[in-house]
């Protein structure tokens, strides 16, 4: 008998599971992640993007099957919901992480499966087994792009978006187990999504809101591979290793067999998935953590002369690239990606329940001459002793300089979210209804919440998403 392939093995991975065999630390981080997204649909309704994903997908109409948050209470084709629901979920950069791979499993995976179960009448049970395995996959295949050697993604060292392009088939296995695929169809499905996934990173760099669309465009190809697999179609078993497979194409044959298969089934990943608590990239989270400690510490920004902002070396083309830009962000988007605003906002003092917020990163804070004089002061450096952590952290050391003639200095070692510093259940809560709040009702807000706690209790998908699927409408929304 002939030696399974890659993509046959994570197919029987993903047929044997059941909710059953989970451990229980996968089901609850599930739900938390479940939850987590809606908040991040919800709260992306501030944004242009958002209105102009949910028109367009509104306008194309069709079957209705599943749920837009925010798009009114008339269902869509699940593909459609997919796409509208993962644009929203990655927008705000809010979205969690998963170290040392970088990618964000959740905003393309969750939507898929969202949009799947909701189509197919699944149950909360077969739901969370389908994220669960769906997440996995997703890391699983970013990691076997991770080059340890450099410590750095090969994925994002050819402009690729990993999230997106692993996102896609990680949300195709979930969205194939909701529509009850068997072990070959699951095969089949990861073929044909390997020719759906795509994301180019150039927009992290130099601006541009394209990057908004990438988990959406790959929850939508995940449910479309599926329903066309259970229509017939097929795809290459060798479609991983394949001489002209996902891993040649994407990575020139370079990666690791090893992370997608060691201990798959046993070992999980999910539940070391880093939560954010800051609506930014995640490279900058520690510069923030880093200048509010030194604000608490009794620094007066309006003394300050100089700020020296350490990092690894990989993460400074960027937050910290080009540095004339980055000092002079002209849109909160643009804030999201820069240390130097990062600084400036600890410094400063955040809005959110969390530390910063989504106020933190409008428009107007993002011109304001205050934070722009503070930014020209930051110049952003390589730290030796961060570079040598990253990508398993994203350390930051601050120095800052006043006009006393004192140095202040403060390292961050470990970033907020993950195993090291988790996010408690009270600080989740906190974050959703942070997210939530303005858009939904206090009834609907507690309503979410509940269910998402007894996720796999629910009959009904429906009953989930039902309360976020008409939002209010809340003045003063910014455009980038």
């Amino acid at each position: 008998m002939a030696e399974r392939t890659l993509a046959q093995r994570l197919a029987r991975f993903a047929a044997v599971t059941t909710y059953e065999t989970l451990p229980g630390e996968v089901t609850d981080s599930v739900r938390k992640r479940v939850v987590d997204v809606l908040g991040l649909c919800v709260a992306a309704h501030r944004l242009p993007t958002s209105t102009a994903i949910v028109e367009h997908v509104r306008e194309q109409g069709g079957r209705p099957q599943a749920t837009v948050v925010g798009g009114g209470h008339t269902p869509l084709p699940a593909p459609l919901a997919a796409l509208a629901n993962g644009v929203l979920a990655h927008s705000l950069d809010y979205d969690d992480t998963h170290l040392p791979s970088v990618l964000h499993p959740s905003a393309s995976v969750v939507p898929a499966a969202l949009a799947a179960a909701e189509s197919s009448g699944a149950g909360g049970r077969d739901t969370v087994r389908a994220i669960a395995v769906g997440l996995e996959v997703c890391v699983r295949l970013g990691m076997a792009g991770y080059d340890r050697a450099s410590g750095n993604s090969t994925f994002f060292e050819h402009g690729q978006h990993a999230t997106s392009i692993c996102g896609a088939l990680g949300g195709a296995v979930a969205a194939g187990l909701l529509l009850d695929l068997p072990e070959d169809g699951l095969v089949d499905v990861l073929g044909v999504t390997a020719s759906m996934a795509a994301g180019i990173i150039e927009a992290n760099r130099t601006g541009g809101t394209v990057k908004r669309l990438h988990c959406g465009l790959a929850a939508q190809s995940a449910v479309t591979a599926a329903q066309l697999v259970r229509r017939g179609f097929t795809g290459p078993p060798t479609v991983l290793e394949g001489r002209f497979g996902f891993f040649e194409a994407f990575l020139h044959g370079v990666y690791d067999p090893a992370a997608v298969t060691t201990d798959l089934g046993t070992a999980w990943a999910v539940p070391g998935i880093f939560f954010k608590p800051y609506p930014a990239n995640h490279f900058t989270h520690t510069a923030a953590d880093a200048a509010m400690a030194l604000r608490e510490r009794g620094l007066d920004p309006a003394k300050v002369e100089r700020l020296v902002l350490g990092v690894p070396a990989p993460v400074i083309r960027t937050i910290g690239q080009p540095i004339e830009r980055k000092r002079a962000p002209e849109t909160g988007y643009q804030a999201q990606f820069s240390g130097p605003y990062m600084v400036a906002a600890g410094l400063l003092g955040g809005g959110g329940g969390l530390g910063l917020g989504l106020d933190d990163f409008t428009d107007e804070l993002a011109r304001d001459p205050v934070r722009r004089a503070l930014m020209a002061k930051v110049e952003v450096v390589a730290d030796d002793t961060a570079t040598g952590v990253f990508p398993e952290q994203f350390p930051a050391v601050l120095t800052a300089h006043d006009s006393d003639g004192r140095t202040w200095w403060q390292d961050v070692p470990h970033n907020r979210g993950g195993p090291h510093r988790p996010l408690s259940d009270a600080e989740l809560a906190l974050k959703f209804r942070d997210n939530a709040a303005g858009r939904l009702s206090g009834t609907d807000i507690d309503t979410v919440m509940d269910r998402g706690a007894r996720l796999a209790e629910l009959d009904r998908i429906q009953d989930l998403l039902s309360p976020v699927a008409e939002l209010k409408t809340v003045a003063g929304d910014h455009h980038d």
